[in-house]
């Protein structure tokens, strides 16, 4: 019999921001199809505004059940979630109505992924202020998918894929230490053992994504390394003892090293993955190295969960101008996890 390819369930996230157009625009896209069978969940009559945005010219098919689907360029399949009050709600705001929505979006769509019965999730982007506006009081989906797993040991990682200006087989990968937290609270959240177990996980993916043991550079927190204590005692007390005990436990790693000479290394392709102690040590250097094609990776789930690495952009809102090269690396990447999970659970 001839193998189905991977079902993905693709959340809206925010109506009222540029989720609903990428998703439109990435149904539409015949590469897609060529790697999987995309499912969206949300409010039907969303999509069907996004498909006339993008002028895809497909059909739309509600169907009860994500396995029923049977999508392609010319037809967008589509899985009922949320209410239709998000429908009421102005685009391009902040808004409770679409809160409530995106958070309904990606909890239909995870526990399709928890049940089994897709493959994958890739989630458009929420706007957090709106998701607790509607009552749910989470950073993001990440520690939202978390808390549905019912994992603690999680990491947020951004991604970059084997292409110019990345020049590592494998491609690169980030993962944040201190994640969705302010400034004032990384040194205390900073823990030998939280920068150990995000070691661990920046190998475990890389090892999916390069089928060999990834180089792991790991990011210092103060200028300079901290110049042996001048600057700062963390990468002493807390950075250092985390390389060293991943050393020892086969890990290949190197550092603390400062951050801003480590991610020109790890372009090069001197590394494989790099550890940030927090958000925008990572996110900004990646970013710039690749906004449009950066994806989302949710570490440590028993699900693949994938996302574009990119916000609400409300500023762009259903004006037919977002970018969707994200949403389509995202998709690519939740095919290759997925496979890689299903010959190596």
């Amino acid at each position: 019999m001839k193998t189905r390819k991977p079902l993905l369930a693709l959340t809206l996230g925010d109506p009222a921001g540029v989720g609903p157009e990428i998703v439109a625009a990435a149904c539409a896209s015949p590469k897609v199809h060529e790697w999987c069978r995309p499912v969206v969940l949300g409010q039907p009559e969303v999509v069907r505004r996004a498909i006339a945005l993008v002028k895809s010219g497909a059909e739309l098919k509600v169907v009860e059940n994500a396995e029923q689907a049977e999508p392609s360029p010319a037809a967008v399949c589509c899985v009922a979630a949320g209410s239709g009050d998000a429908l009421q709600a102005p685009v391009g705001r902040i808004d409770a109505r679409s809160g409530q929505a995106a958070y309904d979006y990606v909890v239909a769509a995870a526990r399709l992924a928890i049940e089994g019965r897709v493959d994958a999730l890739v989630t458009a982007p929420l706007n957090k202020q709106a998701l607790d506006e509607a009552g749910h009081h989470y950073p993001g989906h990440t520690e939202l998918l978390a808390e549905m797993c019912g994992i603690d040991d999680f990491a947020m990682m951004l991604y970059l894929g084997p292409a110019p200006p990345i020049r590592g087989r494998g491609g690169l990968a980030v993962v944040h230490v201190t994640l969705h937290t302010a400034m004032r609270k990384v040194f205390a959240e900073l823990t030998q053992e939280a920068v150990l177990a995000k070691c661990r996980l920046a190998d475990s993916f890389m090892r999916r994504m390069k089928d060999e043991q990834p180089r792991i550079g790991v990011c210092a927190l103060n200028p300079h390394g901290g110049e042996g204590g001048l600057f700062g005692r963390e990468e002493l007390r807390v950075i250092r003892p985390a390389v060293d005990q991943g050393l020892i436990e086969g890990l290949k790693l190197e550092g603390p090293l400062p951050a801003d000479t480590l991610m020109v290394h790890a372009r090069d392709g001197r590394f494989d993955a790099v550890v940030a102690m927090y958000h925008d040590q990572g996110h900004i250097a990646l970013k710039l190295l690749g906004m449009h094609r950066a994806v989302n990776v949710t570490l440590g789930l028993p699900i693949v969960r994938t996302s574009v690495a990119h916000g609400t952009a409300f500023d762009l809102a259903w004006q037919g101008r977002a970018e969707v090269g994200s949403m389509i690396e995202a998709i690519r990447v939740a095919v290759r996890l997925a496979a890689s999970r299903k010959s190596n659970p």
